[in-house]
């Protein structure tokens, strides 16, 4: 039977009466993590389940990128820091991955325009946003992320601005995290009124925009019991949702966690409607025992993907940002680098199958080639900077607009200025003067027609950042988008 979770910053040693804190939220909390002692310390693991939905795919496109905040603290860190030894691998294994964004302070009078800006840059660069509403009233259970709206009135209303910002673009909204799995502080009737509230914030969001996927409070494999967990996430409307998330902030194993999803499922009568979501934003090695606070040894798990090859798994999701404490190591929320260096070092690369990010194909054993494909080829190149004091990230996406596939690619352009690649991530990018030439890493090289891939780079400049002007792929002009 497991302990009751409860939420709080502070590192005082438990009492016998309070149990031990788990990992906070980039709000600046620190989470219960309930003791886990059978769990296995895994590596990057597959985390699939076996059997029929071996290879089936999920509500999301298998080929979903989701986007990339070009201002979060890793991102922020990463440029300001480029002569640091840790940089190249907190920026290639976790910088350059999408994680979600937090809009966890209450501010009706400008939650609209906060979402829409995330929204909108998101829909520009054709990446799905994932965005956590975290607002509700007496969250966290008067702990250490006390806070919220006032009432669930106010609430209501709040949720209402947040959904107005979304669009009607495709989002994936991680709606309260622990407002249905941590309710040990409220009497009966306030926990029926909470649940209330949250089934109508589905409802609030799906109505203002159709294309948002909603998911609900699922705790994670440590905590309440799947048939528990499943009784209270129906109570809270999540047959009118499109299913629930786990793990956040935490380290249970994706294969843990995957199963408890199953479970959760078969107790809701497995309606089809229903998937689930998981945290493998530092799972990598499972739980470090009852450490819950800034553990050590621990590492990045299964890569952001919608490639999951299990039907009742949607995505596996950053939604804790790797790197930021949990309280012990600094106060809750800050990115502290050695941390981020850890979970790094201790894990594979994105460009190493099978735990990389997906591109629009799925890995391929075929070698990569460079020659030029025959005729009826065409490409589009999109090309998205973020710049700072001489420096920037780029992210470029390459589209076999064409109607043959292409294996292997080769894509060069001319820096029109003194712009000098640092690093990169999903391609190998090779810089010769002002001529720049990047090539896929073999699980990515093939295209088929309409495919498109996406990698990054980072670079400085003295004098001028002015994008290039032109793209050719494989010899080939590109057109801009």
């Amino acid at each position: 039977m497991h302990t009751p979770e409860r939420h709080r910053r502070s590192t005082v040693p438990p009492t016998a009466a309070e149990p031990a804190a788990r990992p906070g939220r980039p709000s600046g909390r620190a989470a219960v993590l309930a003791l886990a002692a059978t769990a296995t310390a895994l590596g990057l693991v597959a985390g699939v389940q076996g059997g029929a939905d071996a290879a089936v795919q999920g509500s999301l496109p298998a080929g979903t990128q989701f986007y990339r905040d070009p201002a979060s603290q890793v991102v922020k860190w990463v440029a300001a820091n480029p002569g640091d030894s840790r940089t190249p691998v907190i920026s290639k294994r976790i910088a350059s991955q999408p994680q979600a964004i937090w809009f966890s302070n209450y501010r009706p009078t400008t939650v609209t325009s906060d979402v829409r800006a995330v929204t909108a840059a998101a829909e520009q660069a054709g990446r799905t946003p994932v965005l956590v509403a975290y607002a509700v009233p007496n969250r966290d259970c008067g702990g250490a992320s006390a806070g919220g709206a006032p009432d669930l009135a106010s609430y209501d209303a709040w949720v209402g601005k947040f959904a107005a910002g979304l669009g009607s673009s495709r989002s994936i909204v991680v709606l309260e995290p622990d407002s249905i799995a941590l309710t040990t502080c409220l009497n009966a009737q306030q926990q029926s009124d909470r649940f209330a509230s949250l089934a109508r914030a589905v409802t609030t969001i799906h109505a203002a925009s159709p294309a948002a996927k909603v998911y609900l409070d699922g705790g994670h494999s440590t905590w309440n019991s799947a048939s528990e967990q499943a009784n209270r996430l129906r109570s809270a409307g999540v047959l009118n949702a499109d299913g629930f998330f786990s793990n956040v902030s935490n380290f249970n194993t994706t294969a843990g966690e995957t199963a408890f999803a199953h479970n959760v499922l078969s107790a809701l009568g497995n309606p089809g409607n229903l998937h689930a979501v998981i945290d493998t934003s530092r799972n990598g090695n499972g739980p470090a025992g009852s450490t819950w606070c800034d553990p050590s040894g621990r590492a990045i798990g299964n890569y952001p993907t919608a490639s999951t090859g299990d039907s009742a798994i949607d995505a596996f999701l950053w939604i804790k940002p790797p790197g930021e404490a949990d309280g012990c190591a600094a106060a809750a929320g800050t990115f502290v680098p050695d941390i981020a260096y850890q979970l790094a070092v201790n894990a594979a690369d994105p460009s190493s199958p099978p735990s990389s990010p997906p591109t629009s194909q799925p890995p391929t054993s075929q070698p990569s080639t460079s020659q030029p494909p025959s005729g009826g080829t065409s490409c589009s190149v999109a090309y998205r900077v973020n710049s700072w004091s001489a420096g920037f990230t780029a992210d470029i996406t390459v589209k076999n607009t064409g109607t043959v596939t292409i294996a292997g690619w080769k894509l060069g352009w001319t820096f029109p200025g003194d712009q000098k690649v640092t690093s990169a991530w999903n391609a190998t990018v090779v810089q010769s003067g002002a001529a720049v030439t990047a090539s896929d890493l073999g699980y990515n090289g093939t295209l088929a027609a309409g495919a498109s891939t996406a990698f990054g780079l980072q670079a400085t400049f003295g004098s001028s950042n002015t994008a290039p002007s032109a793209f050719t792929l494989n010899g080939t002009a590109c057109t801009l988008s």
